[in-house]
């Protein structure tokens, strides 16, 4: 390898710098000359650096077998070191069954330095996510269309299983709305009655978590990776946005309602239903939710009164439903919860369908609902332990959230995931382990085995109010603004998420989100920035002549810089915009087209990889130079 070591050395020593941290400074382009540097001044520190030349060995490395390549490539793909690490120097069989055990529960790794000092703060945390889960509960259970009991038995049961085999210290497990109104949108499709709505949620719980183990043994969380965040913001809001709009159901008190779940449907549906509204409702929906809103800004301004927004949804179901049951609203056309089954959860194994059409059915909803559950649980843990300075295992958190709805499915619960709502009170509420998980599930079992019935009469309304409060936050304009200042085709991902959701449907908005986002990825790929570098004037700092006005080209000479590895899929296009570059045919160019290009100088140092159609490209384009009689230079 040659190595330059003259004063006037044009190795783009500055450039590649500033290649590998990513980006440029930004600055305004303006359409101004540039100074130049003279060919001859150029051909003399050419010779100079020649005779100032020194050589340096450099060893080859031996040749690897191909198998063993790719075997090492599978085994880092399927075996994660740091889960077998801390097996190593270990000879006793019991201590390395200690350690899988630890590993795979890792409640026997925190538990025995569980101080009793954290469990007043747990427990205060485990009784305010409990008094939001119960009317929670019931409100989802109600928006994905399935009986309304079901909402808290899936507070009781997952939980628990989280507990023993999460890695997080702060998520708080249960029911969440996008994922329920996914589900209904999917299952209204293939379901022709209740009964089978039910089995198939079920059978689709139990696939969702069979496949999110599958993700986590197998390492394959980068699946998730193809939905970027502008989109999940995207598909947030407008997820949220159909839900408030489903809601009018319940606070206007209408019987007979849409199944789709489109903006269009939804409004028409409203508008033809308006021989049934109920004022009683309309009236009790607006004060309640106003009560709610109200709370959530409380909290919001103050952030010692989040107790005021955890218990404010609770306090609404009380008085709502001691005001039906004295005045009986519900015989003036107040719709009610009725009717919940006391005791704790049934076995619903029986429920599952392991063969047949339906099978399959269900086998594709869980895959869907599986993701976009996967997703939230991921963003919501690892926001909570960068705040507390603490690392989530992303891989064990798949397996565990897979088990806690493998479980659930076989205890009549319906998919669960991490809920933002419910962890961000017990982080508040000073919440130190999963134990707030412990304590919620024992006070859904309490309200299970005893309290059920005092629900009988609690307003639909009530609860549709309880929803809107709770998902009005998921629209994010904030996030929203950041995205458009940063990365324009994110926001258009993000747009195209929301509009798909909110004009077609939640799967369509999925799938447009998706869409946008691999095209994105085609793109960075297929067309790679490629930049013309300039000397800053008074030092020996490269720069992207587009971004630094000020940057001066050498006459004759044109460094050119790749910021990406050069594969099979972007060769061509690399090849074309250099040689547009060279011939002056580029807008980037055209006022240096008559000047004669003498030397092109490729700086690589971006380039991370390259195969072999890349390096028959580099051939290529020094035959083109050559016929040119343009000399080019590898930096």
């Amino acid at each position: 390898m040659m190595s330059s070591s003259g004063g006037d050395d044009l190795i783009l020593k500055d450039a590649q710098a500033e290649s590998e941290n990513g980006q440029d400074n930004i600055s305004p382009t303006k359409d101004q000359d540039r100074p130049s540097m003279s060919g001859d001044t150029l051909s003399r520190k050419l010779k100079r650096e020649e005779n100032s030349t020194s050589f340096h060995t450099v060893d080859i490395p031996s040749p690897t077998n191909v198998f063993r390549t790719l075997s090492n490539k599978f085994r880092e793909i399927l075996c994660k070191r740091d889960s077998i690490s801390g097996f190593q120097g270990h000879n006793s069989k019991s201590r390395k069954f200690l350690l899988w055990i630890q590993h795979t529960f890792p409640i026997f790794e925190w538990a025995p330095k569980y101080r009793i000092v954290h469990f007043k703060a747990d427990a205060i945390a485990g009784l305010t996510i409990a008094s939001l889960a119960i009317p929670q509960g019931i409100s989802y259970a109600k928006l994905a269309g399935l009986p309304p009991i079901l909402g808290l038995y899936s507070s009781f049961v997952p939980p628990l299983i989280y507990a023993v085999m999460g890695t997080s210290k702060d998520l708080a497990v249960g029911t969440v709305s996008v994922v329920s109104l996914l589900l209904r949108s999917l299952l209204s499709k293939e379901a022709s009655n209740s009964l089978l709505h039910l089995q198939l949620a079920i059978t689709a719980t139990f696939f969702a978590g069979i496949f999110q183990a599958s993700l986590g043994f197998f390492r394959l969380g980068l699946l998730l990776d193809f939905l970027s965040h502008a989109t999940i913001v995207g598909f947030m809001a407008g997820a949220a946005i159909m839900i408030c709009l489903q809601q009018l159901k319940g606070l206007l008190g209408i019987q007979h309602f849409t199944a789709k779940t489109d903006l269009f449907s939804v409004m028409h549906s409203v508008r033809a239903a308006r021989d049934e509204w109920n004022w009683h409702t309309a009236v009790l929906g607006a004060c309640f939710l106003s009560w709610l809103l109200v709370a959530r800004h409380i909290s919001g301004r103050k952030k010692e009164l989040y107790w005021v927004a955890a218990l404010a949804p609770l306090v609404s179901v009380i008085i709502s439903t001691l005001s039906v049951y004295l005045t009986r609203a519900d015989k003036h056309g107040v719709s009610i919860v009725g009717h919940l089954h006391k005791g704790l959860n049934p076995p619903s194994t029986e429920m599952i369908f392991l063969h047949g059409q339906y099978a399959l059915k269900s086998m594709k909803i869980g895959m869907i609902t599986a993701v976009i559950a996967l997703t939230e649980a991921m963003a919501v843990g690892r926001t909570f332990a960068s705040l507390k300075d603490y690392q989530i295992d992303a891989n064990r958190e798949m397996i565990a959230i897979g088990m806690m709805n493998i479980s659930g499915a076989c205890t009549s619960c319906y998919i669960t995931t991490g809920s933002l709502s419910r962890s961000a009170i017990s982080y508040n509420a000073g919440g130190k382990t999963a134990v707030t998980n412990v304590v919620m599930a024992i006070v859904m079992a309490i309200t299970l085995l005893f309290l059920t019935p005092l629900f009988e009469f609690t307003p639909s309304a009530v609860l549709s109010a309880v929803l809107i409060s709770a998902v009005i936050n998921l629209i994010d304009f904030h996030a929203m603004r950041v995205i458009w200042k940063v990365d324009k085709l994110d926001f258009l991902a993000m747009a195209g998420a929301l509009f798909g959701v909110v004009l077609i449907s939640v799967e369509v908005g999925l799938l447009v989100a998706v869409a946008i986002s691999m095209m994105k990825i085609l793109l960075h790929v297929t067309r790679p920035r490629i930049a013309i570098l300039g000397n800053i004037p008074g030092t020996s700092i490269y720069r992207n002549v587009k971004q630094y006005p000020e940057a001066c080209r050498m006459q004759g000479v044109m460094i050119i810089r790749i910021d990406a590895a050069i594969y099979f899929s972007n060769s061509n296009y690399i090849l074309g915009r250099i040689s547009k570059l060279a011939s002056g045919e580029d807008l980037q160019t055209q006022k240096f087209s008559e000047e004669r290009l003498r030397f092109m100088i490729l700086e690589l140092s971006p380039v991370t990889g390259i195969d072999s159609t890349g390096v028959i490209m580099l051939e290529d384009l020094h035959r083109s130079m050559k016929r040119r009689n343009v000399q080019v230079k590898s930096s």
